[in-house]
């Protein structure tokens, strides 16, 4: 697969794949590939590296250019370098980008609500980061989401927003003490379709408890996933054998639920109805669509995945179970990892570890 070089401002997902991920991010490309495997994601575009590129080049604090003014910044000096950030990232929070990369951004949302049918669509405005280093996505404020975002002037503030984050104290911390040139800094932008969800959640196509592959388990909530993932709501909790279709249920009571606000922007808070609160928030027949495009999607990457879905509320049944992001599978793949690295100091050493430290029963 061809890695596209641009310098354009904007790629729609269809444009896009896993060798892309320089240009449009993790989350980019990512959600280009489920695309191309005939995954239903919903339609979107990715606001590119090269767009953030020409705006931090563009822009001026003092006069002085923002790579130059972070790489002047002591690590040590909490105090200016505080100042020195909230500094750059007013700045990019507030100044327009250049005027082509403002352009192109406005013309891609234009497109997007003439493909959905809505001028106003309401989307997503996600950071996408070009590292897949967890140590700085964990610093490089990679975790910004901003749901139900109406309007070309609210797309525009909103990837600003993502774009400033790279300028928190942690982040430009993280950079000056391991001497990450902030020539090497780029961050994707992705803009996507809402989904209103009816329920929504995360799934894993191994156990994120066991490490066992031969399960998928579905997180599952009332409302968007944001719910789920901030932990604000104890989810169903679904495991399907991949084996035997077996399915282990686990229904909670869910009482807190993320809603779009109803002022037509953002995402509100409110409590589950009380008839709803104990009732499975997906039915049988979506658990098994959710397990066989989990499956799907894993054997096209080819490992496991951490992937976040949403059952639309309007959509038919057999049309609305969408994913929203997929990515490989952390925790048990560096144990995995680790396990191999390790030297064993004899040799029933090795097969005990290869058998996951699991000695085998008498019984």
């Amino acid at each position: 697969m061809g890695t596209v070089m641009t310098t354009r401002s904007v790629l729609h997902f269809r444009d896009v794949g896993l060798g892309d991920v320089a240009t449009v991010g993790g989350k980019g490309a990512s959600l280009g590939e489920l695309l191309r495997a005939g995954v239903r994601v919903p339609t979107g575009f990715a606001v590119t590296t090269s767009a953030f590129r020409q705006t931090v080049e563009h822009l001026t604090v003092h006069g002085e250019s923002i790579p130059a003014r972070v790489a002047a910044l002591d690590p040590a000096d909490a105090e200016r370098l505080a100042a020195a950030t909230a500094e750059i990232r007013a700045v990019l929070e507030s100044a327009p980008p250049p005027d082509e990369v403002a352009a192109a951004v406005t013309a891609a949302y234009a497109a997007l609500g003439e493909e959905c049918g809505d001028p106003e669509l309401p989307v997503a405005v996600r950071s996408s980061a070009t590292s897949e280093d967890s140590a700085e996505a964990s610093f490089a404020g990679l975790q910004d989401t901003y749901l139900w975002v109406r309007g070309a002037d609210s797309v525009l503030e909103h990837v600003r927003r993502c774009w400033a984050s790279l300028y928190s104290v942690e982040s430009v911390t993280y950079r000056l003490r391991r001497g990450i040139p902030e020539t090497d800094l780029g961050m994707a932008v992705v803009v996507q379709r809402m989904v209103g969800a009816r329920s929504s959640g995360v799934m894993f196509t191994r156990s994120p408890r066991s490490g066992d592959k031969s399960v998928v388990a579905i997180d599952a909530s009332w409302g968007l996933g944001s719910a789920v993932v901030s932990g604000d709501v104890t989810p169903d909790s679904f495991v399907v054998s991949k084996v035997t279709g077996e399915v282990r249920r686990t229904v909670a009571t869910k009482t807190r639920w993320h809603r779009p606000d109803p002022s037509g922007s953002g995402v509100a808070e409110s409590d589950v109805p009380a008839e709803l609160q104990d009732q499975p928030s997906i039915s049988d027949e979506e658990i098994a669509e959710l397990v066989a495009i989990a499956r799907q999607v894993e054997a096209h990457y080819g490992c496991p995945q951490d992937i976040e879905w949403a059952v639309a509320e309007t959509a038919p049944a057999g049309e609305n179970v969408f994913l929203l992001q997929s990515r490989p599978e952390t925790v048990f793949a560096e144990k995995d990892r680790a396990a191999k690295a390790a030297p064993a100091a004899r040799p029933f050493d090795h097969v005990f570890n290869l058998l996951g430290g699991q000695r085998p029963s008498r019984g």
